[in-house]
């Protein structure tokens, strides 16, 4: 009987202890729109199988909507079936008595008190089943507009991160700020992080410059908050971050439930060693005994407090002074001075220089730089580009020789004049400049006056004289430095004014102690006088049927041309069309094109016809002229009127020459021609290095069109070898004049050139063996209709092929290898002859035996 009470009595304490207990998250829950979200259910203490079964429901005020099973996958309402099936909603199984519930983007509507409940697998009814949280969704109002950075910041600058949030204030959320930095591929770096309780969290590596105050916050009007960098350092560089966060606080644990990071920009940290230059004064002569002066100029982009420590040397070997940042004075002699003239600039003085003094002098800057905690570094070190100093005891010596590269030949032609400095002595580090003159071309022993055109300094700067500056600021006339020792002055069109006598002056400039640059010497050529045959323009306008006119409603259609001579280049043309009823009745202006080519309708009355009347440039000197749908009252003759005209810079067009055509009333008949083409060469057989010109002739049998209404397109072949069917296009000339050549990886080129309407050469320059084997050409004729003034293509005629020889010169190419190689075999030969008798002599002496002691018992007593 007592033992069964007992057993009674733990039973009863066995099922006292196990209560089934449901648990989720604690809550409410905040969350953000659009943010991913879980609620996490557990259960514990419960009797059956481990593996347990969990359903989720939502309640919204008195509506309960079932969410999702574990065990039934037909328990989720209608509404959510979407949802479930698209995975935005799901239920993970995390153990086999816990699972979490699963939103990808939460939405407001979710807001609402979440269930868990487990169906029961214990033996009797103890515990609770289900557990409930508050969820609530707010709208995702968070911004993050960072303004970008400067992108290119020196060393020592700042760099200024500047980060706008903005959101809607929402009782228990908060808000932190970080600022990342990624330099190349390496991981992002947090520099520092202010919240989400007002705190301040520096990133490993900055606490330093944090408390250094390399590294400040500082806050804006609640929305602009900024992180300034000073001091940057070229390791400053890379791409800025500004992440924001929004917590809140769950259980006393800070939570995360939004993040949202934005690129600020690029940040690159120029090195003061990028914009560090030092630089000495161009190079100097001076005669000995005069004392030598070398500026160093420094110039370095920083906003730190910088230290500059200047080293002098000679011959990039030999110190001669040293001057510390403190600037304390160490100089090798006391001929060598040093001082500084200002902050960047530095300057060596050599008193009473002689010939030993010349050479190449140089200055070695280090800049050293404060950073905010007073620490100094060397932040770089840059040598300038050495100097040559001449010491020398005779001015320079030179010939001066003018004469005329290009002669005009008439009005409007170029001219242009040559100064060529020859048997130049003792110049050394001078320089030359040079004067052009100009003297009007009297007869007799009238009175000239000399007028200076242009000069170049010692600086190579251009100097306009006062009666020809309005000419070279309009380009007109050029005055340059073709060599060192060659100037030319061009004149881009001549005119009568600039008919008489010009002489160049050159004069040599050398260095003086202090730097500046003083005139020695000064030849002046004798008068070179320019003149050109000023021969009168001419203008002949050809007027050509294009398509006659044959009843009324057709198309008439002509072709003005200019013929023209003695005319400059770029002259621009004009044309008026006249038409006439016969040769009694004056001529009615149709349309004209001025030199501008604007269209005008003159005496056109009909303003209906207007589209059918058509004037265009179709050449440089060549017009087309259409009347379409042509009536009775069009009946006549017509012809053009084309005037040639000239326009100097900044001022008006002038006429030069005017001509009238013939009169055009029916048309002509037209039929096909033959072509052919034949090929010759100047020689078959060449040297390297030589040039040969290839010709090809084109003929025409049967009617032959007027020479404006054929061209021709040429091709240039060649066959490597010979007969073979293998051809490679070496160089090609359309119908338009352009010329195409083939990339070429040998020395050797071609040039093409048009010797005749019909005629045309290819010329091959420094000829190698690769260019040996079959040329021929292809020629392709392009025929214009004179009726349409359409163009058509005749079938290509190819040419018979002349083969090219290229001989090898023998000796030429195998003379100086063999000097070189028996150069190099007696220079071997008497090396070891020499290397033979010091080793002879070094390592064989004979070695000298020791002489032995006969007093034995001394050797016995020794021993």
């Amino acid at each position: 009987m007592g033992n069964t009470r007992a057993l009674i009595l733990l039973f009863a304490a066995v099922g006292l202890c196990h209560c089934r207990s449901v648990t989720v998250s604690r809550g409410p829950l905040l969350r953000v729109e659009g943010q991913p979200l879980s609620i996490r259910c557990n259960v514990s203490d419960y009797e059956g199988p481990t593996y347990q079964d969990f359903e989720w429901m939502v309640t919204r005020g008195t509506e309960s909507i079932k969410v999702i099973s574990t065990f039934d996958q037909k328990f989720s309402d209608r509404s959510l079936q979407d949802r479930i099936q698209s995975g935005d909603i799901s239920v993970s199984r995390l153990a086999d008595n816990a699972v979490e519930l699963r939103i990808e983007e939460a939405r407001v509507s979710d807001s609402a008190t979440y269930q868990c409940s487990t169906p029961s697998t214990d033996s009797i009814i103890s515990g609770n089943y289900n557990a409930d949280v508050q969820l609530q969704v707010v709208p995702n109002s968070l911004i993050v507009a960072p303004d970008t950075p400067n992108p290119v910041v020196p060393e020592g600058g700042s760099i200024r991160l500047l980060c706008n949030v903005s959101r809607s204030f929402i009782e228990g959320i908060y808000l932190s700020l970080t600022w990342s930095v990624q330099k190349g591929s390496s991981v992002l770096e947090d520099l520092l992080t202010f919240g989400p309780d007002l705190g301040v969290t520096v990133g490993d590596g900055f606490t330093g410059r944090y408390t250094d105050g390399g590294m400040r916050l500082e806050m804006g009007n609640g929305v602009s908050h900024s992180l300034v960098l000073s001091g940057a350092m070229p390791e400053d560089g890379g791409m800025y971050m500004c992440t924001a966060r929004l917590w809140t606080r769950e259980q006393g644990i800070w939570k995360r439930i939004q993040e949202k990071t934005m690129e600020m920009g690029e940040v690159t940290v120029t090195p003061t060693a990028n914009s560090l230059t030092v630089v000495i004064q161009d190079d100097c002569t001076l005669s000995t005994g005069e004392p030598l002066l070398l500026t160093c100029s420094v110039s370095v982009d920083t906003k730190l407090s910088v230290g500059l420590e200047v080293t002098w040397m000679l011959n990039t070997s030999r110190t001669l002074a040293h001057l510390s940042r403190d600037g304390l004075r160490n100089n090798t002699s006391e001929l060598v001075d040093v001082r500084r003239l200002g902050k960047w600039d530095f300057q060596m003085k050599v008193h009473g220089v002689e010939m030993s003094d010349a050479g190449l002098y140089s200055c070695k800057v280090s800049v050293w730089v404060q950073q905010m905690s007073g620490r100094w570094y060397k932040a770089a070190e840059k040598i300038s580009d050495t100097v040559r100093v001449h010491v020398i005891k005779q001015n320079p010596d030179y010939t001066v020789v003018l004469n005329s590269s290009v002669n005009a030949k008439f009005f409007g032609d170029p001219t242009e004049l040559e100064c060529k400095v020859t048997n130049v002595s003792n110049l050394r580090s001078g320089r030359l400049g040079v004067s052009w003159l100009y003297r009007d071309a009297v007869p007799g022993d009238a009175p000239v006056s000399t007028h200076a055109i242009a000069s170049l300094d010692e600086n190579g700067t251009l100097v306009p004289g006062k009666t020809y500056k309005k000419r070279m600021e309009a380009g007109l006339i050029t005055a340059t430095r073709a060599e060192p020792s060659t100037f030319k002055l061009r004149l881009l069109h001549t005119t009568d004014a600039d008919a008489g006598e010009y002489t160049c002056g050159v004069t040599a400039w050398i260095p003086t102690r202090h730097g500046n640059w003083k005139k020695v010497v000064e030849h002046l050529t004798p008068a070179l006088k320019v003149s050109f045959a000023n021969k009168r323009p001419v203008l002949g306008a050809v007027a050509r049927r294009l398509r006659e006119a044959t009843a009324t409603g057709s198309t008439f259609e002509m072709s003005c041309q200019a013929n023209v001579q003695n005319l400059p280049p770029g002259t621009s043309f004009s044309i008026l069309v006249l038409s006439e009823e016969d040769d009694r009745s004056p001529s009615l202006k149709l349309a004209s094109l001025g030199p501008e080519t604007v269209l005008q309708l003159e005496d056109w009355g009909e303003p209906g016809r207007r589209d059918g009347l058509m004037l265009v440039k179709t050449g440089k000197r060549e017009f087309q002229f259409r009347i379409q749908a042509v009536q009775e009252t069009d009946r006549g003759f017509y012809s053009c009127e084309m005037k040639a005209w000239t326009k100097q810079a900044g001022e008006d067009w002038v006429e030069m020459a005017k001509g009238v055509s013939n009169k055009i009333k029916v048309a002509f008949a037209h039929k096909g021609p033959t072509f052919d083409v034949s090929i010759s060469s100047d020689t078959t057989s060449v040297f390297p290095w030589e040039t040969v010109k290839m010709v090809c002739d084109v003929s025409v049998s049967g009617t032959s069109p007027n020479t404006d209404d054929v061209a021709y397109e040429m091709k240039w072949f060649l066959g490597r070898l010979r007969g073979s069917s293998s051809q490679t296009l070496l160089a090609s000339m359309d119908r338009w004049g352009v010329v195409h050549k083939t990339p070429r990886n040998d020395s050797s080129d071609c040039s093409l050139e048009r010797l005749g309407h019909r005629r045309f050469a290819m010329n091959v320059h420094s000829t190698q063996d690769s260019d040996v084997g079959d040329y021929h050409c292809t020629v392709t004729p392009w025929i214009r209709s004179p009726a349409t003034g359409i163009w058509s293509k005749a079938p290509d005629v190819s040419s018979q092929r002349v083969f090219l020889n290229v001989k090898f010169a023998l000796w030429d190419s195998m003379k100086l290898p063999l000097l070189y190689g028996i150069c190099a075999s007696v220079t071997v030969g008497v090396f070891s002859l020499v290397l033979g008798l010091v080793c002879a002599h070094c390592c064989c002496k004979t070695a000298t035996a020791t002489p032995r002691s006969r007093n034995k018992l001394m050797e016995l007593e020794m021993d």
